[in-house]
């Protein structure tokens, strides 16, 4: 017998989930744009699978691509299922998953889209949660066989990942930002690390873009990192938000893309308002700064070697010799990175900052001692006595 009822949580509930396995059931494309931050995943069907059934829903008809969709599920129900169980520190069970699957998909599409019925489920610690594109049938039926199993605490998503994302992209279109101070100087001067220091010192004062985005904004923003993609970034930003502080906000000043993603307006629009604050460092301390950055890891060097060679092509018209990547396979990092201060990243950032009005400089040499003159001059500048009470320095 098909379950009556599947126990269904919220979108918003997520983000409640205690000790909880997530488990997205789309397929690996599917995943890989976008998923729930932690979720593994055990796709119901792969990409060709997925393809096959959609063409057929499109082309043919709902009939077809349920019976083509029962065929890949009975196949490889056992997988999928052990799948499941290795997400969920749960047993495999030794039974005939075959013959379940026949018995849930005997009666057709029509009659099993009737009997799998959602009703709210709370949040409880340990649960397994799965979830597909829309909450449909994909999770609905996984649900289901796991409920005949006699499987407790599992719940799927009602809406899936369509439900969940569309509100965290309301969440980002509805937010505003505090008061905001956004930090500006020349590459190298250490604002990430400044930044870290902000949050140590005022837990939910900042909002590190570069961070989220896997992405130092950047021709060489993407050594050493995974850049994300936009529904990825989108995720991380709106799931930031509800922990940042009202009163004040720290954020570094970014072009309105940060490597390929785009800031949302929300976040633009605090950037842009915001009180321009400059960090400032000697050339040494930040040759230092960028060789812990891209360097301490020789795997990196992989990377930045094409990078560099992209950037020798806009160089070499200045007559410049050696070229940037001689000089990385000849060890002379400390050159490398002075020249590319000097001579690219510099006149870059002067160029793009003419005009622009500060309202402070603070000497970004010691970052634990800049993030304290920050909090202090937003302290001084709010009129308020004490409004951090963040971790002592």
């Amino acid at each position: 017998m098909i379950p009556a009822e599947l126990p269904a949580l919220a979108p918003a509930q997520l983000e409640a989930l205690v000790d909880a396995h997530v488990v997205d059931l789309r397929a690996p494309v599917e995943f890989a744009q976008d998923h729930w931050p932690g979720a593994r995943n055990v796709p119901l069907f792969d990409d060709a699978q997925r393809a096959l059934v959609g063409t057929l829903y499109r082309q043919t008809s709902p009939d077809a691509a349920f019976e083509a969709a029962r065929g890949v599920v009975r196949a490889q129900v056992r997988p999928f299922v052990a799948g499941l169980a290795a997400c969920g520190g749960r047993s495999a069970p030794a039974l005939a998953l075959e013959q379940l699957v026949d018995e849930f998909t005997s009666t057709g599409l029509s009659a099993l889209r009737e009997a799998l019925v959602t009703v709210p489920a709370p949040v409880r610690a340990g649960m397994l949660v799965l979830y597909c594109q829309r909450g449909g049938m994909r999770s609905r039926s996984a649900t289901a066989l796991l409920g005949r199993l006699g499987w407790e605490r599992v719940a799927l998503v009602e809406g899936g990942y369509k439900a969940w994302r569309l509100a965290l992209v309301e969440r980002l279109a509805a937010w505003r930002a505090p008061r905001t101070y956004v930090l500006r100087g020349l590459t190298g001067v250490g604002k990430t690390l400044v930044l870290r220091e902000l949050e140590r010192l005022a837990p939910g004062s900042t909002l590190d873009l570069e961070d989220l985005a896997q992405h130092r904004s950047s021709v060489l923003g993407m050594v050493g990192r995974t850049p994300r993609t936009q529904k990825q970034f989108e995720t991380q930003l709106a799931l930031r938000l509800p922990h940042l502080r009202t009163d004040v906000l720290f954020i570094e000043g970014e072009s309105r893309k940060v490597g390929s993603v785009i800031v949302p307006p929300s976040v633009w629009s605090a950037m842009t308002g915001g009180d321009n604050l400059e960090l400032f460092a000697p050339l040494e301390r930040r040759v230092d700064v960028l060789l812990d950055d891209y360097l301490a890891d020789p795997h990196q060097r992989v990377q930045l070697e094409p990078q560099l060679a992209f950037l020798d092509e806009r160089l070499r018209a200045r007559g410049f010799a050696p070229s940037l990547v001689d000089l990385l396979r000849q060890g002379r990092e400390r050159e490398l990175v002075a020249r590319l201060l000097e001579h690219y990243y510099d006149p870059l950032y002067r160029h793009s900052e003419q005009g622009r009005t500060l309202q402070l400089r603070v000497d970004a040499s010691d970052p634990r001692a800049a993030a304290q003159r920050l909090l202090d001059f937003a302290r001084a500048s709010s009129g308020a006595a004490a409004p951090y009470a963040g971790r002592s320095p």
